[in-house]
């Protein structure tokens, strides 16, 4: 297994997936790093899709090999559970930012509410924040907004599967969302304000899945740092084998022939009937590829390099 030092940390090779619960307070980034470098010492780490700071809940965190699932895991459905304060606005339509406008909350009837998120499920049309990660001309939006530059943003299709009011109070709704990637629940809550007539602001936001992932057994950074202070052994519970971000696809168990011919990246003959994508598993039950299943025959999307089953305990 391959070591290297970095500023006093000996980095190691490893593989395979944490379901971190993110906290509040932490950027990703932050939840990462402090994962990789302070409990796993990974020597290549990545998140698959950010939470801002002020949310909580399952950030999957790609050690290794398991990093080349990354961008298909950005890209799969997830489901929160969000609080949207009515009658006041922010410059950042959450709890971080200014306060723009504030406007009485009419008398609203569950039907009334229920109207307007029916307008926000479905294929839609939003609006970005203007206080978020997207880049325009290679610079973040956020950082333009924070020099108080004007950003235009122009507005994108995203994918809203569920739009459910949980409980309502006086001022605030609770919701649940699941919805497809680049959708921010923050411009949900803007839009249903408006639409609402009072205007809206997201208070708190929770992160209760992300395909394939949908009953998380998500782990804290305080497990982790307790299991990190038995040993590297008691973190093994604790990393799932990257195998685990492929969950739901059919498996294909291959024989020595074709375990070699994969590993070649060839093409290999395949049932017409197949379609679609499989996760590709080896003689010796290592996962071997994800491919996609065309007209009888298997293309490789992406190849995986992991260690053969028991070649080292921390390895997954």
């Amino acid at each position: 297994m391959s070591r290297v030092r970095i500023k006093g940390i000996r980095f190691r090779e490893l593989h395979g997936i944490v379901l971190l619960d993110k906290p509040l307070g932490l950027s990703s980034n932050q939840a990462l790093q402090a994962v990789r470098k302070g409990i796993f010492r990974a020597e290549k780490g990545g998140h698959t899709g950010a939470l801002d700071p002020l949310a909580s809940g399952l950030l999957p965190l790609c050690f290794g090999e398991a990093t080349k699932l990354a961008g298909m895991l950005l890209g799969s459905r997830k489901a929160y559970l969000a609080e949207c304060r009515l009658g006041v606005t922010t410059t950042t339509a959450d709890l971080e930012g200014e306060i723009v406008l504030e406007r009485p909350v009419p008398d609203l009837s569950d039907d009334a509410i229920e109207q307007a998120l029916a307008k926000l499920r479905g294929r839609i049309t939003q609006v970005p924040p203007a206080y978020s990660a997207i880049k325009q001309d290679g610079e973040r939006l956020y950082v333009k907004a924070r020099r108080g530059e004007a950003v235009d943003i122009p507005a994108r299709e995203v994918e809203v599967y569920r739009l459910d009011l949980v409980s309502r109070s006086e001022n605030s709704l609770t919701l649940y969302v699941e919805c497809g990637s680049g959708t921010y629940v923050r411009s949900l809550a803007v839009d249903l304000g408006e639409d609402l007539g009072c205007g809206a602001h997201l208070v708190a936001l929770r992160r209760l899945w992300v395909e394939p992932f949908r009953e998380p057994a998500m782990v804290t950074l305080e497990q982790l740092h307790a299991a990190a202070a038995q040993g590297d052994e008691a973190l093994l519970p604790l990393l799932l084998p990257v195998s685990a971000g492929l969950a739901g696809l059919p498996a294909l168990h291959l024989d020595a022939e074709r375990t070699l011919a994969v590993s070649q990246g060839q093409q290999i003959p395949l049932d017409p009937s197949m379609t679609g994508q499989l996760s590709l598993y080896a003689e010796d039950g290592r996962l071997l590829a994800l491919g996609e299943a065309m007209a009888g025959k298997l293309h490789i999307v992406r190849g995986f390099n992991l260690p053969s089953p028991g070649a080292n305990s921390i390895q997954r």
